[in-house]
Order: C-alpha cells, then sequence, then structure tokens
C-alpha cells in the first residue's frame, strides 16, 4: 500500500518546474514548452515571482543560483548577491546615529543584484530570447494578478505607515487608498512599463547575446539606474531605527558593479556531494552539519523521532556558531573553510553533542582566529537574546510585516540542472522608485557597525546573506536540486529534507511532507540580530510523545500548527532520465509541475 501524500510526486521525462507560487511555476513550464531550457525557465519563472509574490521578493533585490550545464558537465555558482555601495562606512552609519543597521529604509540597501544575476545565466546558458523570458512578467504586471491573501494582510498592516512615511509605496500598494482584497487583480503598470522600455531599447541591438548585455547595461548604467540614483539622493525614509535617514548608493555603484560565477563549495556523505554557495551566504552551514553528523547514527534513527529532532538541532547549534565567528566574503577576510570541513575537527566538535539540549552558542576555536572568535562573541552577547525571536518569516504563526524569499528548482530533458533563491527589496524593504514600480533590497543589515568582524560593513563588501539554494550529485552524477525561503532555518529545513531523501526510501513529496523544526539559538541574520538559547520551533504534528521527549532532553519548545513551518522545493533527475519533482503543501502557494 502507497503511503499517503498531500500531493502526487510529479514525474516524467520532459521537464519539471517548482516553484513557490502555482502562476510561476506554471510559466516556467510554458517556457520548457515553447523550447527553452531549465535556464530560461528559471529567469522567466523568477521574474514572475517578483510580480506575485512582491512581498518576498522584488527587481532591487538579490540573487544566489547554483546550475548544472549538461553540455559542458560544468556546475557553477552565480552570484547575484551585490555588495555594499562605496559610501556605506561604518563611521557613515556610526554618524547617522546607528549602533545597528535597521532592517529597512534606504541606509539597509546593497547594489540590487538580482537582475544582473539572471542575465548572466541567460547569455551563458539560456536559449530564448530575452523578450520571451520577460513577457510573462510583464503580462501579469500589466493585466493583473489574484492577490494572495498574505500580501493583502502586509499591505493592509502597513498602509498606515506607507501613507505617513512612504507615500510612493502608498500609492503603489494602495490603489484608491485602500490595500486590495485577497483574490482582487492587482496591477502595477509602473514596473510592466519599465520591462517594456528595457525591451525596447535592448532590441535596438542585433542577437541574442546583444540585446542581454544591451539589457544589463539598460539596468545598471541607463535608464533604471538614472531613477534609482535621482531617487535615492532626494528621499529621506523612516525606518526601524526611528528616524529617517538617506541612502548612500549612487550611480556610480550600480555602474562598476557585475554579476559573477564561481565553483560551488562541495562535501562528500556517503554516496552523495552537495553543492552550495561560498561563505559569503550561509549555505556552508549545512555540509558543516552533515560533516558533524556522518559519524553519528543519524541514517539509523527515525526521520520524525525525537532522535533525530535532537541530533541535527544539535549539529545546527554547533554549525551556526561557526557561522557567526567565521563566516564572510571571502575577498575581505580569511575564512578558513577547509578546516571547518575536515574530519579532525568535526570529531571534536561531534563530541560536544550531548544526550541534552544546549544552551550555549560554542563556536569552534580555528588556529590564528582566536581574537576574531573572541570579538565576535563579545559583540553576540551585547545584541541580547529574545523572548519570541526576529527572524525572516515563511510562517503563518509569525508576523506579516516582514520580508522573506523564494525559491526555484528546475531541470529540463536534457539534464540542466537549476536551484535559484531570489529574495529582497520586498515591498516592506524601502519605499518604492515610483517611476520603476519597484524598491530596493534590505541586505544591509546583515553587517554589523563593529570594526574587526568578519561580518562587518565595509563598502565592496557582499553581506553575509541567508539564501542558500541546493545542488547534489549522487555517485558523482547531477540528481537533487531543492531549497526553501525562510532565512535563517533554510539550510536548517533543507537538512532535514536531504537527510530524509538520503536515508530512507522516500520520494520527493514523502519527504517534503514530514513534519518539520528549526533552532533560533544563534544570533539572527536580521535586525536586531538577537538569539533565543535553546530554542526549537517544532510542528506539532511530529506527536506527543516525540514533543514530550525533546522536553525530557531540555529543548525550550515552540509548537507551531501543523503545516506552518517551511516551503520546501525539490526536483530529482534519476539515472534512467525518469524527472521527478514535488512542493509543499505549507502555506498552499507552492506547486511543482512536469511532463
Amino acid at each position: 500500500m502507497s503511503t499517503f501524500t498531500t500531493r502526487p510526486e510529479i514525474r516524467g521525462t520532459f521537464g519539471v518546474v517548482t516553484s513557490t507560487h502555482w502562476i510561476a511555476t506554471a510559466v516556467g513550464m510554458s517556457i520548457l514548452e515553447k523550447g527553452g531550457n531549465a535556464f530560461d525557465a528559471a529567469a522567466a519563472t523568477g521574474f514572475v515571482l517578483q510580480v506575485v509574490e512582491p512581498h518576498l521578493n522584488g527587481p532591487g533585490g538579490d540573487l544566489p543560483v547554483i546550475l548544472h550545464d549538461a553540455a559542458s558537465g560544468k556546475m557553477e555558482v552565480i552570484c547575484g548577491q551585490a555588495p555594499a555601495p562605496a559610501g556605506a562606512t561604518i563611521e557613515h552609519y556610526r554618524r547617522e546615529g546607528l549602533s545597528l543597521i535597521p532592517g529597512d529604509g534606504m541606509l539597509a540597501t546593497v547594489i540590487p543584484g538580482a537582475f544582473d544575476g539572471w542575465m548572466l545565466m541567460l547569455r551563458d546558458h539560456g536559449k530564448l530570447p530575452l523578450r520571451d523570458v520577460l513577457e510573462p512578467a510583464i503580462h501579469y504586471a500589466r493585466n493583473g494578478h489574484p492577490m494572495l491573501a498574505r500580501v493583502s494582510a502586509t499591505i493592509a498592516g502597513l498602509a498606515d505607515f506607507f501613507e505617513k512615511e512612504w507615500p510612493t509605496s502608498h500609492a503603489t500598494w494602495c490603489p484608491g487608498g485602500k490595500a486590495p482584497a485577497t483574490d482582487e487583480l492587482f496591477c502595477n503598470p509602473a514596473l510592466a512599463d519599465t520591462w517594456e522600455r528595457l525591451l525596447r531599447e535592448a532590441e535596438t541591438k542585433s542577437g541574442r547575446e546583444a540585446q542581454i548585455e544591451a539589457a544589463r547595461d539598460c539596468f545598471y548604467r541607463g535608464f533604471i539606474a538614472e531613477e534609482i540614483a535621482a531617487f535615492v539622493e532626494k528621499t529621506e525614509a523612516m525606518d526601524a531605527s526611528g528616524t529617517p535617514h538617506k541612502g548612500v548608493l549612487t550611480a556610480d555603484d550600480l555602474a562598476n558593479w557585475r554579476a559573477t560565477t564561481e565553483t560551488p563549495l562541495t562535501y562528500d556523505y556517503h554516496e552523495w556531494t552537495v553543492a552550495k554557495t561560498g561563505p559569503w551566504g550561509q549555505g556552508p552551514v549545512l555540509l558543516q552539519a552533515l560533516a558533524l553528523l556522518k559519524g553519528t547514527a543519524i541514517g539509523e534513527v527515525d526521520p520524525v523521532g525525537a532522535d533525530f529532532v535532537h541530533l541535527v538541532a544539535e549539529a545546527m547549534k554547533l554549525a551556526y556558531a561557526d557561522r557567526e565567528a567565521y563566516y564572510s566574503d571571502p575577498a575581505f577576510t580569511d575564512v578558513p573553510m577547509e578546516h571547518l570541513l575536515s574530519d579532525a575537527y568535526n570529531a571534536g566538535r561531534r563530541a560536544l553533542i550531548g544526550e541534552t539540549a544546549s544552551f550555549d552558542l560554542r563556536p569552534g576555536i580555528v588556529p590564528s582566529h582566536e581574537a576574531q572568535v573572541q570579538k565576535a562573541m563579545q559583540v553576540i552577547e551585547g545584541l541580547g537574546t529574545s523572548a519570541t525571536g526576529v527572524y525572516e518569516p515563511t510562517m503563518a504563526h509569525l508576523s506579516e510585516k516582514r520580508g522573506d524569499t523564494v525559491h526555484i528548482d528546475v531541470i529540463d530533458r536534457w539534464g540542466n540542472m537549476v536551484s535559484a533563491t531570489p529574495s529582497g527589496g520586498w515591498l516592506q524593504s524601502s519605499p518604492i522608485i515610483p517611476a520603476l514600480g519597484f524598491c530596493l533590497n534590505s541586505r544591509a543589515q546583515m553587517f554589523l557597525l563593529e570594526e574587526g568582524l568578519p561580518t562587518s560593513l565595509a563598502p565592496g563588501k557582499r553581506p553575509r546573506t541567508t539564501l542558500t539554494p541546493s545542488l547534489a550529485l549522487k555517485n558523482g552524477v547531477p540528481t537533487l536540486a531543492f531549497g526553501t525561503p525562510g532565512g535563517d532555518q533554510q539550510d536548517q529545513w533543507q537538512l532535514s529534507l536531504f537527510l530524509r531523501l538520503a536515508h530512507h526510501d522516500l520520494n520527493l513529496q514523502e519527504a517534503i511532507d514530514q513534519p518539520l523544526f528549526h533552532t533560533t539559538h544563534f544570533p539572527a541574520s536580521f535586525y536586531p540580530r538577537q538569539r533565543q538559547p535553546g530554542h526549537i520551533m517544532v510542528e506539532e504534528s511530529f506527536g506527543k510523545p516525540v514533543l514530550d521527549a525533546l522536553r525530557a532532553r531540555g529543548h525550550a519548545l515552540d509548537v507551531a500548527p501543523a503545516w506552518t513551518i517551511g516551503r520546501l522545493t525539490a526536483a530529482r533527475r534519476d539515472p534512467n532520465g525518469l524527472l521527478r519533482a514535488a512542493a509543499t503543501p505549507r502555506l498552499m502557494q507552492a506547486y511543482a509541475a512536469g511532463r
């Protein structure tokens, strides 16, 4: 008898697309049907997600991608996480009266990177003309899309603030002076106009690649850059600090930046190899957790039992402690990833996992990094703890007013694979630039205004983003693309999914449907950067015996309703060419399609 799942695992041989919104998934599948490949489909999906999930991402946001190109056999990371502007110095922010960078407003922005990341991927790996990729987003921005209940609630909750402090956002998100109702068709004509003008200018060039390069110039050196720079220069906006501030982003910052590619960071775990971004993102915490768990009985325990939750949570506490002490843009900081993933280091760290919950933040000590770790711990101590947690939310039981993220996985019939986690530039980030129909990101809040730390603010430095797509190879063959929104929780939910797939005979939907949990034991990446020692948020669907066993081990449980944690999606290619895809039923938005 087959196991019940909330949805079927999608199976086929032509192509599969899965994302955090059903419309975006359908658009991605339509691009495959048109003859596009996984890279075209992922980009089209991403641009539509900017329209239909504007509370979670936007054109002014950020983008990391991990991809496998079947023709070249190459796996690479596209870094669409842009750095801090030239004027973003600790001295300037301190003069503005700040001790922490606020989570919104004009000073929270870094250079928007998502657009150039998508363009770089399309130029080097795509097939279709740029117009084919952008037209679906233009359609939904021009003609409307059904407003999600969560977006409606987010706008309603911010309507008074927008009207008083961010009038351009009020004009965009509250047409006619009120928040749009759930399922009301919502249009963003200014955004549609922006993309149409960009296409017109790009199409003055001959040839697909030349048009993509022209589009990049439009955004970063043309009319879009001019509008962004002019708006930043003249706009002083209220932010979470309680004081209005002007931004520091300039036209030169935009003109002088380009998205880049790099080799993924990988770790071998039994017959699998997992690929993540470098330590400018939080992705290596998943690899560190695997290095810790490799020497435990994690593969032998019940994947929905108390032992599983305890081992994963304790491993994550240790991995995330190292994130706080070491991770940063490696162009600015020596990040000892080889040491952090070594067998010897993890043997010592593994011994710290006991039978009861730890309430201590315990980074490891890498030789020659002692002073850095000590300074990081002093700053963390000063940030304090929280009774409720302040984390980038994806669950219905948290505030509707903060932003979040989306995710996309695509595999086509040729075996090309994409895992992408766009984010930032959500409608809560900063005031709308009225001529463009979008706002800037708030990723700078991940920097700290203290000297001598891995995450100290510096011009040209990438913030340590939480965005963390995943690809995995099985026996050396690219097999699995997966990810989720969720800020600091992203690698925690992905770790549970991966372990359940690696050690148990589950299909993608079975693994995604299983109960989820995460810890907020370590400092949040988001303002005001606090932590909840010993805390685990866990879905009630684990059942009372498991919850009681976790409490007996000392975990500070925060029990969430069933089906409320995580937004995982995944796609898989079997050795025989069978394609699979699945999406979480949680929040009733994500969807997988394929044939």
